[in-house]
């Protein structure tokens, strides 16, 4: 065996030299090395000939290891990837997402610019994609993204999603609704739903649709696990105090003031579509608050980083003592140990934050390569001009004589989205949500290593002006109702500011939740550990053992 000078390549006889010089230097000045004696470069190659025949079999199991895990992905069945029809429907690309490509004056894509997006999309080239045309200084959110490799977990391009409603479909125009209501209702508290008319009035008009039926003033926006139904809209983990190395976070958040809503003049829309830079700004309350409204947690989404709720989810759950933690953690009895390096709060968020980026890689595929989804503010410029008569769409406004389209008519002079961001949505396309996508993948992990049935101590809620916190003393909270709220918030904190619809967020959700799953069977064997396994329940309520 030859030494190596760290790079994998064998030292030349210079080299050699000057390692032997050093290491007997080093035995000299600090003792005997354990493993190292000084002596003749053959002394030494035999001396270390012994230990690497013992790593041999390491080595060998190491790497069996990693090809298990790689034959039971490529052993997965293949899938297919169907799409809602819109791209090959409407020449004029009605249905599909192409901000940051220029449009003309109606806000429909320069075709050319399109194909050319299509193009890079397909011959996967980074060349082509610098060759697609963009109508301002905005660039496109990293499409080439969509085709890198996952090491851990399933190839972003073997998961596959339902089709999202189509343009002119009853479900898409119930979306759409749901958007502009949550425009409409922003900065109510959401502790005063159940006795508000507008919100009575958005559960009426939703009511028509099927997807919302059995929707109340006190479930209107939640998320659709059992668990988002109980006790108050926000999550504790949205809410309690983060234990943060030898300081304590208290979750006030900076949030921009009531009313602060933004491309509502078709000018300014168009622009923005354009790619242009945007011509304001957030305007922001000097006082940080507690979550508690639509725009609140909707700025939380604007300005987070992917894994950071779930990472200070991890960090709440893991002051909660042994009794948070899954039955399934070997250390729980063990005589001699605490968990650390593994089952601990670091094996956690390893696992929580490479969940993470997985679950992006995923969404970027979906979006880029499969579905190029329109965002909820394209859509509302096809409202725009269908209604005024500017042109006329395939498309079905069933919501004409809407209460939330009369308000945002009468409060901007168009029947635009109200946006919470002054750049609206992000430049990639809208299905699914990549906030959704990291929230159904973080929350599975959290699922994973915690006890799902343990009651949160103490819960509480933001006050209606989110200067406090006050006591909630409904029904018990637990801890895997709280995650999957966790997830739904985040998810559906999106659609508040309007830069993505209800499936973008739940089905988003969905997709990470089965790549977190397939991290989790890559690693369920690799464990030292007596280990029963990983289990919890999916975002459907179905159990899951791996």
């Amino acid at each position: 065996m030859s030494e190596e000078n760290g790079t994998g390549e064998p030292l030349d006889e210079e080299s050699r030299r000057w390692f032997l010089k050093s290491v007997a230097g080093a035995s000299a000045a600090f003792g005997a090395i354990p493993g190292l004696i000084a002596g003749t470069a053959s002394e030494v190659s035999a001396q270390k000939e012994a230990p690497s025949k013992a790593l041999g079999s390491r080595a060998d199991a190491a790497r069996q290891v990693r090809v298990a895990a790689a034959q039971r992905q490529y052993d997965r069945p293949s899938v297919q990837h169907p799409v809602n029809g819109d791209e090959s429907q409407y020449p004029q690309r009605l249905g599909n997402f192409s901000k940051a490509l220029p449009h003309n004056n109606l806000g429909e894509v320069d075709l050319n610019a399109y194909d050319a997006l299509l193009t890079a999309v397909g011959s996967e080239d980074p060349a082509d994609y610098d060759s697609i045309p963009l109508g301002g200084t905005t660039k496109l959110a990293n499409p080439l993204a969509a085709n890198s490799w996952i090491l851990e977990g399933p190839d972003s391009h073997s998961m596959s999603m339902p089709a999202p409603p189509s343009l002119a479909s009853y479900t898409e125009s119930g979306e759409m609704l749901e958007v502009y209501w949550q425009a409409v209702l922003r900065d109510v508290p959401f502790a005063e739903y159940t006795a508000n008319n507008a919100v009575t009035q958005a559960v009426r008009e939703l009511g028509r649709y099927p997807q919302f039926r059995t929707v109340t003033s006190n479930t209107l926006f939640r998320g659709e696990t059992e668990g988002d139904g109980v006790g108050p809209y926000i999550s504790q983990f949205l809410q309690k105090p983060i234990p943060f190395g030898a300081g304590t976070i208290e979750q006030r958040y900076r949030v921009p003031v009531a009313g602060d809503d933004h491309m509502t003049d078709f000018t300014g829309w168009l622009d923005i579509q354009n790619g242009a830079a945007p011509a304001a700004s957030n305007t922001m309350d000097p006082t940080p608050r507690f979550l508690r409204n639509g725009r609140d947690i909707g700025e939380f989404v604007h300005q987070d980083t992917p894994s950071q709720a779930y990472y200070s989810a991890a960090l709440i759950m893991s002051g909660w003592g042994t009794a948070a933690l899954s039955d399934s953690n070997p250390y729980l009895n063990s005589l001699n140990q605490d968990a650390f390096v593994q089952f601990g709060t670091p094996h956690i968020i390893d696992m929580v934050t490479k969940a993470a980026v997985a679950a992006l890689k995923c969404a970027w595929f979906q979006k880029w390569n499969v579905h190029r989804r329109l965002r909820p503010e394209s859509f509302a410029g096809l409202v725009q001009n269908q209604i005024t008569g500017a042109s006329s769409y395939p498309i079905k406004v069933y919501f004409d004589g809407s209460a939330a389209l009369e308000t945002i008519f009468n409060q901007t002079g168009t029947y635009l989205l109200p946006m919470a961001y002054p750049e609206g949505s992000p430049t990639h396309p809208s299905y699914p949500a990549g906030h959704a996508a990291v929230a159904g993948a973080c929350a599975t992990m959290l699922k994973a290593f915690f006890n799902e049935d343990f009651e949160v101590p103490v819960p509480v809620q933001a006050s209606t002006d989110g200067l406090s916190l006050v006591p909630y003393n409904g029904a018990p909270l637990t801890i895997g109702n709280e995650i999957n709220k966790l997830a739904a918030n985040i998810s559906l904190a999106r659609d508040f500011a309007g830069v993505h619809w209800r499936s973008d967020g739940i089905e988003g959700m969905n997709l990470g939740e089965r790549v977190a799953i397939q991290i989790l069977r890559d690693y369920a064997n690799t464990y030292s550990e007596i280990f029963s396994g990983f289990s919890f329940r999916r975002f459907n309520g179905t159990e899951v053992s791996i």
